[in-house]
């Protein structure tokens, strides 16, 4: 975003020389994203551990204890494949999608919502992919569209009466940049309220199961009513 926010300072300079040097620029970003992040690819075997580790555990004699197995073995089917799904994304390949429907278990009461989502998911981004595209962002091919409006015009200069078209592809490009900054922001969001309430659940259930455990109203409010004495 930031090589973005550049390129268009240069553009919008009205200079021929910023104007070379924001083709330049232009064409880095266009590099960088369609090169391989290599974080994602290093992730990998991290992802396929987390996948050979999905076992679901038999808990015996104990409600509670097979209603929490039951939530974190969801949590981290869930979180596993949205993991696996951002590697897809962020990848430009298919190679991080798996197909989980061998196993998680059928009788769980959530494991067909589970497969039908994992399906049109799946197939989604299979079919971006095969169309030549080198990401499933919307947001991001709309800026590089706008990038490719503007490459010949950079390259080889524009005549007086393309500058009317010449300042509404930058304008186009700004309107674009801001929705993908925009959209990564929302994202980064909320794949934090996922995370947070997968661990707030988990508390929750741990909390649950402790014999005799206070709720965390009750201790603040012991804890308050503490420090009023004192």
């Amino acid at each position: 975003h930031l090589l973005l926010q550049c390129v268009l300072h240069k553009l919008e300079s009205n200079s021929p020389d910023q104007f070379l040097r924001a083709y330049s620029s232009l064409h880095s970003w266009r590099e960088q994203i369609c090169s391989k992040n290599r974080r994602v690819e290093t992730c990998r075997p991290v992802l396929d551990n987390l996948v050979d580790s999905l076992d679901l555990p038999k808990v015996r004699n104990s409600a509670k204890g097979k209603v929490l197995m039951r939530a974190m073995y969801g949590a981290k089917v869930a979180t596993t494949y949205i993991c696996r799904v951002f590697a897809a994304a962020f990848s430009g390949s298919t190679d991080s999608l798996l197909d989980l429907n061998l196993t998680v278990p059928a009788t769980l009461p959530w494991a067909q919502v589970f497969y039908n989502v994992q399906t049109t998911v799946n197939t989604e981004i299979k079919n971006i992919f095969s169309r030549g595209e080198f990401t499933v962002l919307r947001e991001l091919l709309a800026v590089d569209n706008c990038a490719n409006k503007l490459y010949p015009l950079l390259q080889d200069g524009f005549s007086p009466a393309q500058e009317e078209s010449f300042k509404h592809s930058v304008s186009d490009l700004r309107k674009t940049a801001e929705k993908l900054s925009q959209g990564l922001d929302n994202l980064s969001k909320v794949v934090d309220d996922f995370f947070k309430i997968v661990l707030s659940g988990r508390d929750a259930l741990l909390c649950n199961l402790r014999a005799g455990c206070t709720s965390p109203n009750s201790v603040l409010g012991r804890n308050t009513d503490e420090r009023s004495v004192r």
